[in-house]
């Protein structure tokens, strides 16, 4: 019988691992799972890479002789997480290959103190992406309001782009139309366009985290508890809807002439933070065509154990959409809150990789003594 992760992709969802680290890379565990059709590609982050980089000691052979040779911290960093980046990348060419450069994509954010520098995002862009030279890279970007504008010149440059930190459907739809019109750019400079890749990042849970605590002081408690749990998947839903519309829309019709592929949604932050929710919840939830479910390690494994294939996402649409005007009725500001997940969101990635520069600096003063 083939596994879950088969059965999701040949509904349309491919599954990328929320996860990189060279353990995996040296004891054939990530190719082990691609040779399994469980993933189809991998995302990272800074939170990610401080676990892998700063909380084992897996990377100290390669770090210490980056110090000696008197790297800064942030080169050494730079420099292993790019060699990562490049295994995995080489690892998932075949899958990018067979699947027609859909698929077999491994993602590497820009610096997260450029998140509110369009300039700095673009440059730091372009030097991942020659430093890593891999074609089936993509180039993390926060969908900030700043990071919009490098989406569009990223894409007229080439390069393929995730688009990460979405969190409302307005946002997601700024993102759409961003990397419309940088293939768009590409075309009127007289470039080709066709196997340019972007996919756009919509976190999932973490919207439930901060709406299931406003519905917890909300006045009308009665229909308070019958929303939590359930705004999150909705405005997935919602999205979803919308992207179908863009997609089949004139304007990339035009563009589907020039063999260009389709922005996939990408449903991220999938594990599932409260403990009251079925811990494939946003799995099961969100499967459906031209889709991508980046998963980290545990949920995945929960997911191909007991987790349900069913193209949920086109289910229901109308009584998700309920949810969010009943949401507006008791007077939560779903807007409001999507723009602190922003801010939280780019501030927890941030943290991380300082606290991961914080661990290499310390290790590399011990290594020159």
């Amino acid at each position: 019988m083939i596994n879950k992760a088969i059965q999701a992709y040949q509904m349309g969802q491919s599954f990328w691992y929320d996860n990189i680290q060279k353990k995996l890379l040296d004891n054939g565990d990530l190719a082990g799972m691609v040779e399994r059709g469980e993933i189809y590609g991998v995302t990272s982050n800074p939170s990610i890479f401080h676990n892998a980089i700063g909380k084992t000691s897996d990377y100290d052979e390669k770090l210490i002789p980056l110090a000696k040779e008197g790297k800064t911290a942030e080169e050494i960093y730079e420099a292993l997480a790019i060699r990562d980046i490049q295994r995995a990348s080489d690892i998932f060419f075949d899958v990018y290959q067979k699947s027609s450069k859909v698929d077999g994509y491994v993602s590497l954010e820009v610096n997260p103190d450029l998140a509110n520098d369009t300039a700095g995002t673009i440059a730091d862009a372009e030097r991942f992406w020659n430093l890593v030279n891999r074609p089936n890279l993509m180039i993390k970007i926060p969908a900030t309001k700043a990071g919009l504008p490098a989406v569009r010149k990223v894409i007229s440059m080439g390069i393929n782009v995730n688009v990460t930190l979405i969190f409302s459907v307005e946002r997601y739809q700024a993102v759409m139309d961003a990397y419309l019109a940088g293939l768009e750019d590409r075309l009127e400079a007289g470039k080709s366009i066709n196997g340019i890749s972007s996919v756009a990042s919509f976190f999932v849970s973490r919207i439930d985290s901060k709406i299931d605590k406003l519905l917890s002081q909300a006045t009308d408690q009665e229909i308070a508890e019958k929303l939590k749990g359930k705004i999150a998947i909705a405005s997935a839903k919602k999205a979803y809807q919308i992207f179908t519309q863009i997609f089949e829309g004139k304007r990339f019709l035009n563009l589907f002439e020039k063999k260009v592929m389709v922005q996939r949604p990408l449903w991220a932050s999938t594990s599932t933070k409260d403990p009251a929710y079925p811990d494939v919840l946003y799995i099961d939830s969100l499967i459906g065509p031209l889709s991508v479910n980046t998963i980290p390690p545990a949920t995945l494994t929960a997911f191909l154990d007991h987790g349900a294939v069913s193209p949920e996402l086109m289910i229901n649409v109308d009584q998700n959409l309920e949810y969010l005007s009943q949401l507006k009725d008791i007077g939560i500001d779903l807007d409001k809150a999507t723009d602190e997940l922003e801010e939280e969101g780019v501030a927890a990635f941030s943290k991380a990789y300082h606290a991961l520069l914080d661990t290499i600096e310390t290790r590399r003063l011990e290594a020159i003594g």
